[in-house]
């Protein structure tokens, strides 16, 4: 399969991943409750964030929605055209897109994102499957971006 088709594929799975990890969190476990997933490691809890990380801007919903048209029309465009180009690029694009689409279906369904994960072994804001998306990709950018810095790529 052709990377042009691959990746609205992948995005797709990967927003569908997110919003199912959500709708199972928020079916099993209630509210503020806290259950074990990995002991020590990782444990799961059903919490509702009307901010960004950090419970950031709480209940600025507009702001967010205005953030995210704009992050994902950048996203998409500099997708579309990187789409043959770089492989480090094409997925660090594709990870903040489903990232950024997989929270904004939430804050445009519910009016805050469903946040899940807490790191048991440090005191670390609690995360969604979206927010590693969107972590992992917005690294994956940096690293380009400085590799491009330093070499002159």
């Amino acid at each position: 399969m052709k990377r042009k088709t691959m990746v609205p594929v992948a995005i797709v799975l990967l927003v569908l991943l997110d919003q199912l990890v959500k709708w199972y969190v928020v079916k099993n476990i209630p509210l503020g409750v806290v259950k074990s997933f990995i002991p020590h490691v990782v444990s799961l809890t059903y919490l509702q964030n009307t901010g960004a990380a950090f419970s950031l801007l709480e209940n600025q919903q507009w702001f967010f929605t205005l953030i995210t048209l704009v992050v994902m029309v950048g996203a998409f465009y500099y997708l579309y055209k990187h789409l043959k180009g770089s492989l480090w690029m094409v997925t660090g694009l594709t990870l903040v897109i489903a990232g950024g689409l997989g929270n904004f279906i939430d804050r445009l369904r519910q009016g805050f994102v469903v946040d899940m994960f807490h790191l048991d072994f440090m005191n670390f804001a609690i995360f969604n499957v979206a927010d590693s998306y969107l972590t992992v990709g917005v690294f994956l950018l940096l690293i380009l971006m400085l590799k491009e810095e330093t070499h002159g790529n």
